[in-house]
């Protein structure tokens, strides 16, 4: 029997603008009628889809993922699509997606996830697109999809009895557009292959088998089962490495980023003492970020990046060289050293994965990062976490065939023997009323005049500016990405409203000093910017402007 294409009425909202990494709010407002459904129209009619295309869909398990994947299915039969790849269950890391859709050509895909904010009934959802590339759609089409989604008249759907995707196997409908296929596919196996081409599994196995101890939490979020499959099933690590490996739809009422903070329970493992495993990993939401820690030892995600492109050669993907490297501007300038020797190109780039992806298609970087916990390379268009742990992992195991000895601390303390440190910091306030927030903002650019030639203690302000980036490939421009103070002596404050959050505002300060003498590399981060710290509330006025008197994470 055909199912007929239905045309339903609807009304635009103005509050659908996708931020850094797509539309984030609470669950409750994704269930008010019509609005999931004219978001995704809003997509469907800013892209020219070719009739027969076929769309991945998935994410990260958190509550309102099964609804809205039936309503994206019955919506992507009544646009032209032809086919539909879901993950099974609905799961589907932020990596595997882009992986699936770059080895499938799929004409994009829709990623179901809030990354690394809290899920559950009360908790936050979130849909992005992701364009044939396998990377987040660029601003031009974001912007494209809000102007429609405020003027939205009607949206089209076919209603289907409920597609099983619990099941693998394909099922197939008639529609008036023709036929229609929903395949379920395995979330894993496609992953799982890639990164065992990527990395030598064999040395990992034999480092896993020395005595190496590890510890991956998954934080009750969608890596777990890739973990399980990665590090039990192809690395023969011990089921007692992995943690929290069970996806839930409030994360076990977790809040899944992967930090200092809200992985409490892996760092407090990690810095047990002597006794304490040798290396220790987490991931967030929807697997696109990595935190890493060694023996009682933090490594910063700028730290991560750095270590990794200074060592990139140890792993077989990366054997011949790197071409390029890339990072956020508010992601301290350690991996900027590392390309200085190595002779190859740095790119400062806005926060949001999505300004990476030109010039990874360009053939103009090999991997990239950002401060905020992410890492990755041109093997797809997103932030990878799993792929960052295998890396170090990977390099780890290499160390170890050398002289018998893999320890990340001493592999960090090596790395800023020979290119110096970068001390650096994140101060988040969280919740913070919009208002307050922009009021700290404007403050700060309202002394933009007056700030360069003061001195703050032992530091001088040289400029200050509002970050903006010209894209060399496609010629964009991003303006207003976030405020720098920098010092003559190549030390920075960096002031930015995150895009992330669905309550209130985000406010980060980023903080970094270079510190050249080995005698002081050792010192807590906390500690080594203590001045810096001091300087960024006292030009922000961040107590007096939002009566915050603490951050509420610290990285």
């Amino acid at each position: 029997m055909q199912n007929q294409v239905q045309t339903i009425s609807t009304q635009g909202f103005n509050d659908q603008k996708p931020g850094t990494s797509g539309l984030r709010k609470k669950v409750q407002v994704f269930q008010q009628p019509h609005y999931l459904e004219n978001f995704v129209q809003s997509i469907f009619d800013t892209l020219d889809v070719p009739l027969g295309a076929t769309l991945t869909v998935g994410g990260d398990g958190r509550y309102y993922n099964r609804h809205a994947i039936q309503t994206i299915i019955e919506m992507a039969a009544a646009n032209g699509f032809g086919r539909v790849l879901v993950g099974q269950a609905g799961i589907l890391s932020t990596p595997a997606v882009s992986h699936i859709i770059r080895k499938y050509h799929t004409f994009g895909g829709m990623i179901l996830s809030a990354s690394h904010n809290q899920g559950g009934v009360h908790g936050d959802f979130g849909i992005k697109y992701n364009i044939s590339n396998g990377g987040p759609a660029p601003e031009k089409i974001t912007d494209e999809v809000f102007a429609k989604s405020k003027v939205i008249t009607q949206y089209k759907t076919v209603k289907f009895a409920p597609v099983d995707i619990n099941t693998l196997g394909e099922t197939e409908f008639e529609t008036d557009q023709g036929k229609f296929t929903v395949q379920v596919i395995d979330a894993v196996q496609d992953y799982a292959d890639l990164m065992q081409t990527l990395f030598d599994f064999a040395a990992i196995k034999k480092l896993l088998a020395s005595g190496f101890k590890m510890k991956f939490d998954a934080m009750h979020a969608v890596t777990g089962p890739y973990a399980q499959e990665i590090f039990v099933n192809r690395l023969c690590a011990s089921e007692s490495s992995l943690m929290n490996c069970v996806p839930s739809e409030d994360f076990n009422g977790g809040h899944p980023d992967p930090n200092l903070t809200y992985a409490a329970d892996l760092v407090a493992i990690m810095f047990s003492g002597a006794n304490a495993p040798d290396f220790g990993a987490a991931s967030d939401g929807d697997g696109d970020r990595n935190m890493i820690l060694g023996k009682n030892f933090f490594v910063t995600p700028s730290d991560s990046l750095a270590v990794l492109a200074a060592n990139a050669t140890l792993v077989p993907a990366y054997s011949s060289g790197i071409a390029g490297v890339a990072r956020s501007m508010p992601t301290s300038g350690a991996v900027d050293r590392v390309a200085v020797k190595l002779q190859i190109p740095c790119y400062e780039t806005p926060t949001g994965w999505k300004f990476f992806g030109n010039l990874m298609d360009a053939g103009k970087v090999t991997l990239c990062g950002e401060e905020s916990f992410g890492t990755s390379s041109s093997h797809v268009r997103e932030k990878d976490g799993l792929w960052a742990v295998l890396f170090w992992l990977n390099v780890l195991a290499q160390k170890y065939a050398l002289d018998g000895k893999a320890s990340v601390e001493a592999m960090l303390k090596a790395h800023w023997l020979e290119f110096g440190r970068n001390v650096y910091s994140r101060h988040d306030y969280e919740a913070i009323p919009t208002e307050a927030a922009n009021a700290v903002m404007q403050h700060i650019k309202g002394q933009f005049e007056s700030l360069p030639g003061q001195k703050f203690g032992h530091y001088q302000v040289s400029s200050c500016d509002d970050f903006s980036y010209h894209d060399s490939i496609d010629g964009s421009v991003s303006n207003n990405q976030g405020v720098r103070i920098l010092f003559v002596d190549g030390s920075r404050i960096v002031f930015r409203l995150s895009g992330t959050g669905t309550e209130g505002a985000t406010l980060r300060i980023y903080l970094e000093a270079y510190e050249p003498d080995s005698h002081k590399q050792h010192l807590d981060a906390q500690i080594a910017l203590a001045e810096m710290i001091k300087i960024g509330l006292q030009i922000s006025q961040l107590l007096a402007l939002t009566g915050c008197v603490e951050p509420t994470v610290i990285t």
